[in-house]
């Protein structure tokens, strides 16, 4: 059986669902499977873009060279409106043919890795070597090769299709790109779709966090002349213990973890500072909020056990909790519209997508109310967010592309409003 009919079967019976199979009449078009049939083609094409575009270095918060790229590669595949916001996303629009479902499909500039880092590409056949190049150079590749190909076959949708370039999705951005396209929309956004990392998942529900910077403070001095004051960096030692000892659920699946430490200016000072980086994580958000609480108290007992352990001293140590990052928790239901439409597109290409949990830009969206899953963009990825990072397109990377463009063409093209029956 050739593809095209595989395709034709598998829309015909995916899922019987109105508000899905509306918009499978209309993937299973001809422009719509000559544009599946043109990602295809052109894979050699959407590995160069990846490749080319991690070559540009991306680190947090200093997106704009990889930005003013991607704007550019937009424009040339006749894209309309593109522009750059004023946070740094990248934002260029698929106008509709009527007044359908607005869609988002984005992919994030940003990479966790310092500006001077070596990001050039070594490659091994299919296998490519590169700091992000998987985690997001490849879901910026499915962006222009899902714009080429429509582009390409004049496929059209009844509701507008944005393609986003986003900063600010790794852990120092707090996802300030996606939170700022939403306090901003170019647009009522009924779907949002980010294309993250590698493989063929589907992130359906959002893994939250809270993170925090713990500064416990005093005035320091030597350690055998001023001993007997509090220390920082024992108050701090505390603190990390009673972490260590908090109770969390696994199921819903809560985790916690002291990253970084700091403090300290040699082996005879008792230090002014003692300080820690915490990520706290849950798919729930009272299990979240549960964990929140405890933290703080774990580190509110730490402070007042090492003053309370040096009671004739004449000074105390204190404590500055600062908030570094928030990304909502959320956990709607599988049912829903954009995730039948997912693995329904999914089923059409031969694999299936069950939901799952992950913390991506859809966290924001998903928190609002929005309709928004996350799309692996094809492959097979290892190391993420390490300098031996690599991605291996194997010989069906470009189903990644061809899901994507699947999803946001069905869903721009339903004839009802997310929520619908």
């Amino acid at each position: 059986m050739t593809f095209r009919r595989i395709l034709r079967a598998a829309l015909a019976v995916a899922l019987v669902s109105p508000c899905v199979t509306q918009s499978q009449d209309v993937a299973a078009t001809t422009p719509v499977r000559a544009a599946l049939d043109r990602i295809r083609a052109d894979n050699a094409w959407t590995i160069e873009q990846q490749v080319s575009i991690c070559e540009i270095p991306a680190p947090p918060f200093k997106e704009e060279r990889r930005a003013a790229e991607m704007k550019r590669r937009f424009e040339a595949l006749g894209l309309r409106n593109v522009r750059i916001d004023s946070i740094g996303n990248v934002i260029a629009e698929r106008p509709g043919t009527s007044n359908g479902p607005v869609v988002i499909l984005a992919a994030h500039l940003d990479t966790v890795f310092p500006e001077e880092t070596d990001v050039r590409v070594q490659r091994q056949g299919t296998l490519l070597k590169g700091p992000g190049i998987g985690d997001d150079c490849r879901g910026l590749a499915v962006l222009l090769a899902v714009a080429k190909a429509m582009g390409a076959e004049n496929v059209t949708t009844a509701g507008a299709i944005y393609f986003v370039a986003n900063v600010g999705e790794e852990g120092p951005g707090d996802l300030r790109g996606v939170k700022h396209l939403f306090a901003k929309p170019p647009a009522k956004i009924d779907y949002f779709i980010s294309v993250d990392g590698t493989g063929l998942g589907l992130t359906s529900r959002a893994v939250g966090s809270n993170r925090y910077k713990v500064s416990f403070k005093g005035p320091g001095g030597h350690s055998y002349g001023a001993f007997g004051m509090p220390s920082p960096i024992h108050a701090l030692g505390r603190a990390i213990a009673k972490i260590s000892a908090i109770q969390v659920p696994r199921t819903p699946k809560t985790t916690f973890n002291v990253g970084i430490v700091e403090g300290g200016t040699s082996v005879n000072t008792i230090s002014p500072l003692g300080a820690m980086d915490v990520d706290l994580r849950s798919e729930s958000p009272d299990a979240l909020a549960t964990l929140d609480a405890a933290f703080r108290k774990a580190v509110d007992e730490a402070l007042a056990d090492e003053n309370a352990r040096w009671p004739q001293s004449r000074v105390k140590v204190t404590v500055d909790v600062q908030s570094t990052g928030v990304r909502p928790a959320a956990a709607p239901p599988d049912t829903s519209r954009i995730v039948r439409t997912a693995q329904a597109a999914a089923r059409a290409l031969g694999f299936e997508a069950p939901g799952s949990a992950s913390s991506t830009d859809a966290n924001w969206p998903m928190s609002l109310g929005v309709e928004a899953i996350t799309l692996d963009g094809g492959g097979e990825g290892r190391g993420a967010h390490s300098v031996t990072e690599s991605y291996d397109d194997g010989d069906r990377g470009w189903l990644g592309p061809q899901w994507a463009l699947m999803v946001v063409t069905m869903l721009a093209s339903s004839r009802q409003a997310p929520g619908g029956a």
